[in-house]
């Protein structure tokens, strides 16, 4: 039987050169903060779970939670959780990008004119 060393699995890496679609600072701290996300969203659906089956039975076991499956209807609501969540997470790409669409993202000169004048 073998056992699995799960820090050393989390420092695998991929064969070959990694490619970089932004700077590496940034997309180093992009994929820190995707693994928080993934995280985070993980923990909400366990915390789904758990007030679900405590909320038809008053009482769950370890197995309970672990062989859980939500209706249709309850994956359906933790998706539409999700999709908001994410389009909280990312917002501010998404604001840049309509910002930059649209041309009326603002120069770092242009907010510190604007805030001289008030």
């Amino acid at each position: 039987m073998s056992t699995i060393d799960p820090l050393a699995l989390a420092g695998a890496k991929a064969k070959g050169k990694r490619p970089w679609f932004i700077d590496p600072d940034s997309e180093r701290l992009m994929n820190m903060l995707l693994v928080v996300i993934q995280e985070l969203a993980v923990t909400r659906e366990r915390m789904d779970t758990l007030e679900r089956l405590l909320e038809q039975s008053g009482t769950l076991t370890r197995a309970q939670i672990e062989t859980f499956a939500p209706t249709k209807d309850e994956a359906d609501a933790r998706g539409a959780w999700m999709q908001e969540y994410l389009a909280r997470v990312f917002r501010i790409l998404q604001q840049d990008r309509e910002a930059l669409a649209n041309g009326t993202e603002q120069s770092s000169e242009d907010v510190a004119e604007e805030l001289a004048q008030r």
